[in-house]
């Protein structure tokens, strides 16, 4: 905000998620005919089959780029997000649909920031189903629909962006100099029944599970080294990432040299290394300042940047938390506006 009172930066919150009903519709249809896998099943048979508050109040802002919406963000002090398709997409459709569904993603959400260009800018959707597409998909939304980044659900049905049939879109994004989000997804069937057991598969933990494991895979792959100048980034402080870096690097570094597995072959850097260069960390969902602070020092204060997760977590208390950040106000300008600016290139 930037108020005589307020202060001078605006608060720009960057993994806020929304859903044309038309996506609600096919996973409504998903559900009734048991398609998708178990985690889907389990996350949105409660988002669109429980009559709690809370889920019918989630679904419908995830429907809402308009009125709601900006109300929300006005009484939470949120000057502009970055929107982005929800989890899982259009990840878990056949080819021909989820292609044709992520255009029009894109066109509902690039209707939207035209219409309220001060509020919203969009991250594309893409169908990762047929790469090669997609790239050219993620091309037009960057070039003709003024998108500032793709949103890419973690895995492909089970698969992840270290299999080499998916790097058009990873290359199509480098070239472009946008930015690559990796948002969470429930943990496929292969991994998920002790974390479904307990109720453990969502956003309380599978997601962390599942998401860290993929950006393992990325950068243990090579993946970074193939694309030096990728952007990744993750949200919920890097699904607790940073906190495991000296552990991450002895033994990916004593893995390599014994041979172990045949997948995990010799990369240029240290895991933590990756971090530092190609990562940026937002923090949804994480709005405790010990936390911030912690990431801030381990891999950068410039790496941080705020995120509320809207609409499935949207508390108050947690920007007013973040406002009381123990650092000078210019870092604060940063940690709010200024990364985010840069990161995916938006208007001043």
């Amino acid at each position: 905000m930037t108020t005589p009172n307020g202060p001078a930066y605006r608060r720009i919150a960057t993994e806020e998620a929304f859903a044309p009903p038309e996506i609600l519709d096919r996973y409504r249809d998903l559900l009734r005919d048991g398609g998708g896998d178990r985690g889907f099943q389990s996350l949105w048979g409660f988002y669109l089959g429980s009559t709690a508050e809370r889920p019918r109040w989630v679904v419908d802002r995830l429907a809402d780029l308009g009125v709601k919406r900006i109300a929300d963000m006005d009484a939470h002090g949120i000057d502009h997000q970055v929107i982005s398709l929800t989890c899982p997409g259009t990840q878990l459709f056949g080819t021909a649909e989820a292609t044709a569904l992520a255009r029009h993603v894109n066109d509902v959400a690039a209707q939207a920031v035209r219409d309220h260009p001060e509020r919203f800018t969009a991250l594309a959707a893409v169908a990762l189903q047929d790469p090669t597409a997609a790239a050219a998909e993620l091309d037009r939304a960057v070039t003709q629909l003024g998108m500032r980044g793709v949103i890419l659900n973690s895995h492909m049905q089970g698969r992840y962006l270290d299999d080499r049939e998916f790097w058009p879109v990873l290359e199509a994004a480098e070239a472009l100099g946008v930015p690559v989000y990796l948002h969470p997804n429930t943990p496929p069937d292969s991994m998920i029944e002790p974390l479904y057991e307990a109720g453990l598969d969502g956003a309380i933990y599978g997601f962390a599970v599942e998401t860290a494991m993929h950006v393992l895979r990325i950068m243990s792959a090579g993946l970074f080294d193939h694309f030096p100048r990728l952007r990744l980034v993750i949200g919920h402080l890097g699904e607790g990432l940073p906190f495991w870096i000296p552990r991450i690097d002895f033994f990916h570094h004593a893995q390599v040299l014994s041979g172990r597995y045949p997948a995990m072959k010799a990369v240029e850097l240290r895991p933590s290394d990756y971090l530092r260069r190609n990562v940026w960390f937002t923090t949804s969902g994480m709005a405790w300042t010990p936390a911030v602070m912690f990431v801030r020092d381990v891999v950068g204060a410039d790496r941080v940047l705020y995120a509320m997760d809207y609409p499935y977590q949207c508390v108050a208390d947690e920007v007013r938390e973040l406002d009381a950040l123990p650092v000078p106000p210019s870092e604060l300008a940063a940690f709010y506006e200024t990364t985010a600016v840069e990161l995916f290139g938006l208007h001043h």
